[in-house]
């Protein structure tokens, strides 16, 4: 899972671009980067780390320039180094620069970049987004296709997930998968200026309160002439009849106060806790605690819906990053033992209905309830704001094998046993399709293994 940002017509383009980029830190917290183009040179800054870490004001000023994209990353395809991060950048001899950032996975990989590698085309990292990136150069250098007609016939070949942007010198291109899989959303400025995100929260945060969703395998170009939007027929690029959004970007990775899909996400986790309450007719308990953040409004719904106090009883802290998108398991459980602490003397003798979003592989949640344990709560329960999730993502999700999670592993009763709380709960996907407007328009594939697209092997 990532971020990305496009901004097109600003001589400030960079320094909005990193504002955008930060309120999107949590999608992804490994590493992070930006390349602006001054109508003359693209310009690119990508390193490991934080967005604030990494784009301070010194490097703010190099980069000059009114047109610039920005990404940051939570490694899927490709390892977490420096050459995997993106923008990607491509400089040729035989026209302008060009660069992009995208959000999302690519599920026949091998087999496009084998196509390309036996045309000549060379790869300086594993990561998808320059897949991308190479096929449309591909297309313009070798076929003398248009940048639009090119990004068609990536659409056409290349299977998978991606919101993306793509520069040159003098424009910006914005384009999606025609599942529309991850959220992207472009607004204007009041000074004309255009911006693109994954999320609306970035948005905001740059002061655009009116949103636009980047159509089903849309393209927007944004250049000097303006803004033209093409539109094509989704159903020339894909198997099914609906879009399929990600039901994980409601659940859990997109900050609450961001609006896709057409629906407000901390509606969405409302309408999801409450459907928990429903079921726990019967169950007496003193308060409700959410598992922060992701989990605010899923304890909020439950908590309205049965007339209980919710309680913000677990501490995070904020400076340690989402635990589920670390890179490895050992990162993982550091960051459970950094990132949570109770309130002093206030579990004592509470019974407790403990909301969390999900249970992946399910090293975070046991620690969560042993902590309530050792600070007196006599009885923790679970309720889990996802159905269990039995399949891997190959659509932007860092879950490739089915082996770690832990619902293919253990029982709910041993699930139950292995992390001490009283009872465990989880919504379930007919419940949790009841929670958004559109049920048939999103993908439930890691809950049922029905995929939308065809995964290459």
């Amino acid at each position: 899972m990532c971020g990305i940002i496009g901004v097109f017509g600003n001589p400030n383009a960079a320094k909005l671009a990193a504002i955008g980029m930060f309120a999107e830190q949590h999608r992804g917290q490994e590493s992070c980067g930006m390349a602006v183009s001054d109508g003359h040179v693209i310009r690119l800054h990508k390193r490991m780390g934080l967005v604030k870490e990494v784009f301070t004001e010194q490097v703010l000023a190099r980069l000059q320039g009114s047109i610039a994209i920005g990404h940051v990353r939570y490694p899927t395809t490709g390892s977490a180094t420096e050459f995997n991060s993106q923008p990607h950048l491509l400089e040729t001899l035989f026209g302008p620069s060009h660069a992009l950032a995208s959000n999302g996975d690519v599920v026949n990989y091998k087999s496009m970049r084998q196509k390309l590698e036996a045309q000549g085309v060379f790869f300086n990292s594993d990561n998808d987004a320059e897949l991308l990136l190479r096929y449309i150069a591909w297309q313009i250098y070798q076929n003398g296709s248009s940048i639009t007609e090119a990004i068609r016939m990536m659409m056409k070949d290349v299977k998978g997930a991606y919101s993306a942007v793509f520069m040159v010198r003098d424009a910006l291109y914005m384009f999606r998968d025609p599942l529309n899989m991850r959220p992207m959303v472009w607004s204007r400025m009041e000074d004309g200026t255009t911006v693109v995100a994954s999320e609306s929260c970035a948005l905001t945060t740059l002061g655009m309160h009116e949103f636009k969703e980047v159509p089903a395998a849309g393209i927007i170009r944004v250049n000097k002439q303006g803004i033209t939007i093409v539109e094509n027929d989704p159903n020339l690029y894909r198997p099914t009849k609906e879009v399929r959004h990600c039901i994980f970007e409601h659940v859990y990775f997109s900050r609450p106060d961001s609006h896709h899909f057409d629906e407000n996400v901390y509606e969405v986790r409302q309408a999801i806790g409450a459907k928990l309450a429903a079921q726990d007719e019967g169950l007496e308990v003193d308060l409700v605690v959410p598992v922060p953040d992701s989990s605010n409004f899923i304890g909020q719904g439950y908590a309205n819906y049965k007339g209980l106090p919710l309680a913000l009883g677990l501490i995070r802290n904020h400076y340690v990053g989402r635990s589920f998108i670390k890179p490895s398991q050992r990162y993982r459980d550091e960051s459970v033992r950094q990132k949570y602490n109770v309130l002093p003397n206030f579990f004592k003798g509470k019974k407790v209905v403990l909301v969390d979003d999900s249970i992946v592989r399910g090293t975070t949640i046991g620690k969560i309830v042993k902590l309530l344990r050792e600070a007196g709560a006599s009885e923790v329960h679970l309720r889990i704001g996802s159905p269990q999730v039995k399949h891997s993502c190959y659509f932007g999700i860092d879950t490739p094998d089915e082996s770690v999670l832990v619902a293919n592993r253990l029982s709910i009763p041993e699930i139950t046993e292995a992390s001490s709380a009283d009872s465990l709960k989880h919504i379930s996907i007919e419940e949790l399709r009841e929670c958004v407007r559109l049920p048939d328009h999103y993908c439930y594939a890691c809950f049922d293994g029905q995929y939308p697209l065809e995964v290459e092997s």
